[in-house]
């Protein structure tokens, strides 16, 4: 165990897609106590990440030190709105599937697509649900379409068939971990590379060879060492930089 409690915040704004956080999230608790932040929006409310955002911060006022955060897509993206409006509150920040825009999800593909084909609703998510995991269309049932379905109603995506969202994009202050992967349609190595400009010393980007959208369900072994390498590597920093300061 290498870090003291409360140190590695989760966040899950997609209560309908968690289960693909549960293998990395089980391999992770092996090493270090792992917490779990989750938001859920309303069908009857407006979208708005402020919100959850705000609602993060509320739950993050009673730590007494800054903690290391990590999401995936559009949780990721509230952890960097964070991470942005309050720094002195994160200690890292992991993004895994998010790019430069780093609103781009995989619900503003989706309308795009509903705008662009001449699909219905059912026949868009079977193929971007098959895209996404690298399953032959054939096998995607019904029940793995409601998943994503949900997502689109209880997500926080900004994203609707009528507007895509963007968001000002500027380095961040807080170590930074990127982690994507070389299959992924929605967040594409090019989208996610596009972060290179900003990163600083200490930053890193690794890039997942396979698994597509949800590689951190695919390969939780391989996602989590880069992330505990990360992390431990800030941790040896701040030893080292503490020592100094006692010679």
């Amino acid at each position: 165990m290498i870090f003291n409690s409360d140190d590695v915040l989760w966040l899950s704004a997609s209560p309908s897609l968690q289960f693909f956080d549960r293998p990395i999230l089980r391999y992770l608790s092996q090493s270090v106590p792992l917490h779990l932040w989750e938001y859920q929006q309303t069908q009857d409310e407006g979208c708005c990440l402020d919100s959850a955002v705000e609602l993060l911060h509320e739950y993050l006022q009673q730590h007494d030190r800054p903690i290391h955060l990590v999401g995936h897509s559009t949780s990721g993206l509230i952890g960097l709105i964070y991470a942005r409006r309050y720094p002195q509150k994160v200690r890292s920040l992991t993004l895994l599937a998010v790019g430069l825009p780093s609103t781009i999800n995989w619900q503003a593909h989706y309308y795009t697509h509903l705008a662009a084909f001449p699909w219905n609703r059912q026949q868009v998510l079977t193929q971007m649900v098959s895209d996404m995991l690298g399953f032959d269309s054939q096998y995607i049932t019904p029940k793995f379409i409601s998943y994503f379905e949900g997502d689109l109603a209880f997500s926080p995506s900004p994203h609707s068939l009528f507007k895509r969202f963007n968001l000002a994009e500027k380095p961040v202050e807080v170590p930074l971990l990127l982690c994507s992967s070389k299959t992924d349609f929605v967040v594409s190595p090019i989208v996610a590379r596009r972060w290179l400009r900003l990163l600083k010393k200490g930053d890193r980007l690794w890039e997942c060879q396979g698994g597509r959208h949800f590689f951190h369900y695919f390969y939780p072994q391989r996602v989590g060492e880069e992330m505990l390498f990360f992390w431990q590597s800030l941790s040896r920093s701040k030893a080292i930089l503490n020592l100094r300061f006692q010679i």
